[in-house]
């Protein structure tokens, strides 16, 4: 299993250059503002500074769990999924016959998960929720003797559960992974997934912002448009090549790998927009400023996490 307590070298070198690239466009948002709207809100502007202060909040969270030790890291996905999961379940609107599935859903299946992790029982721990918590749910949903809308009220908190807790599990579950030469350096292939996912989506934004004319799916995301996924899978990609040498890939399986989870990324985030259109939401909750949700900022990691690891996992076993 990982050690934390040391961070690995290359770490500090590349939370300082995050750090740094926050900076310049913090300082560039302060600037746009003064520029432009001094004494007047400004959509697009403060949105971009308050998604930049969110950033800063995010980032030094993840630092503060990386370098307290794998357990503060699992105690922080876990958060993060337990935060996901309320959001999915009120924007689902779940009713009282659904009590005993979501509450085995919160205070059972979801800690559990964790704890297979937490003791790296990798068999169960990849087949718990898809099998057994599918199973369990509906009984406990059947209990209240509620035939309304059944299997559509149950299905929900089922993929709740893959999205908000499953997959997200994922993201922490490399720091299980056995890799030969790179003992203790596993942080590092999360830090990698984090940073080319996510700046993924900040650079598809700023791309879109910059560049964008075509919309690609109006309907499920006004905002997204074909530059903007293409630039910013594009940078991305060569994002990856540039994190090579902290990860066990090649220059190219990095890029193609980066290419591989930004897509996937930018499918799942496009998915649970679907979500949302559906049932008539703008965002999953308000808890990040700028971000809408938990889930907003997760939702490209859904897809893309559980790829990431088996990628991994299956390329060095």
């Amino acid at each position: 299993m990982t050690n934390l307590t040391h961070l690995p070298q290359g770490a500090w070198t590349l939370f300082g250059s995050v750090a740094a690239v926050l900076s310049v466009a913090t300082l560039l948002g302060f600037a746009l503002k003064w520029r432009f709207a001094p004494q007047q809100p400004h959509a697009v502007i403060d949105n971009l500074n308050a998604r930049l202060r969110a950033w800063w909040v995010m980032i030094g969270v993840l630092v503060i769990a990386f370098a307290a030790g794998r357990e503060a890291v699992l105690l922080l996905f876990l958060g993060l999924s337990c935060v996901a999961l309320r959001e999915f379940v009120q924007v689902m609107r779940c009713g009282r016959s659904d009590r005993y599935a979501v509450a085995a859903a919160c205070f059972f299946v979801l800690p559990l998960q964790y704890g297979l992790l937490w003791v790296n029982w990798y068999g169960l721990f990849a087949i718990f929720i898809p099998v057994y918590a599918f199973a369990l749910l509906p009984i406990l949903a059947a209990l209240p003797q509620d035939a309304d809308r059944f299997l559509a009220r149950t299905a929900s908190l089922q993929w709740g559960l893959m999205v908000c807790v499953y997959a997200v599990s994922h993201v922490p579950a490399l720091l299980n992974l056995s890799i030969p030469g790179y003992e203790g350096r596993n942080v590092l292939l999360m830090a990698y997934l984090i940073i080319v996912v996510q700046g993924s989506d900040v650079l598809q934004y700023i791309w879109g912002k910059l560049f964008g004319r075509r919309k690609l799916a109006p309907v499920l995301s006004p905002s997204k448009t074909v530059e903007g996924l293409v630039g910013g899978v594009v940078s991305a990609s060569l994002l990856g090549v540039l994190l090579h040498p902290l990860t066990p890939f090649t220059a190219l399986q990095s890029g193609l790998i980066a290419l591989l989870v930004t897509l996937m990324g930018f499918g799942s985030g496009l998915v649970l927009s679907a979500v949302k259109r559906d049932h008539g939401v703008k965002d999953w909750g308000a808890v990040i400023e700028g971000h809408g949700g938990m889930l907003d900022r997760l939702d490209s990691m859904v897809f893309s996490a559980p790829l990431f690891f088996h990628i991994v996992r299956f390329w060095w076993s």
